[in-house]
């Protein structure tokens, strides 16, 4: 299923956006990335093999500057409450809604001055 491989996608066309999205966990530099956090489930499955699922996700970005990270994780904030439609290139999985479960919030400072927020959502979807 290439549903987190098309929200990251969404999240990169952003014009503004300083910085790539990428799929994993934080690096050693300035980051953007999203992944899966525990907690998703099957609402509904169908005799079919399809599923109705809520998926739940975390985008952190790690930065040394505090109102970068807070403007940019707003600014997907913003764009992913809006979003009514992601296209799955597979065909694995039909879009149904995403819900902002948590708005950008700071998570922690290091000694070297590096900054993480986070941002979380939910995805409901249809698997097939």
């Amino acid at each position: 299923m290439d549903f987190m491989e098309r929200l990251c996608d969404k999240i990169n066309d952003m014009p503004q956006l300083p910085v790539a999205c990428k799929l994993g966990y934080l690096g050693v530099a300035e980051s953007l990335v999203i992944y899966p956090l525990p907690g998703s489930k099957v609402v509904q499955e169908f005799m079919d093999g399809t599923s109705d699922q809520q998926l739940n996700y975390e985008i952190a970005m790690k930065s040394k500057s505090q109102s970068k990270i807070n403007d940019v994780l707003w600014m997907i904030q913003n764009e992913l409450e809006k979003l009514k439609a992601l296209e799955s290139q597979d065909d694995s999985f039909k879009f149904d809604e995403l819900i902002i479960t948590n708005k950008p919030f700071i998570n922690q400072i290091d000694e070297q001055g590096w900054f993480v927020f986070l941002l979380d959502v939910q995805a409901n979807i249809t698997v097939f």
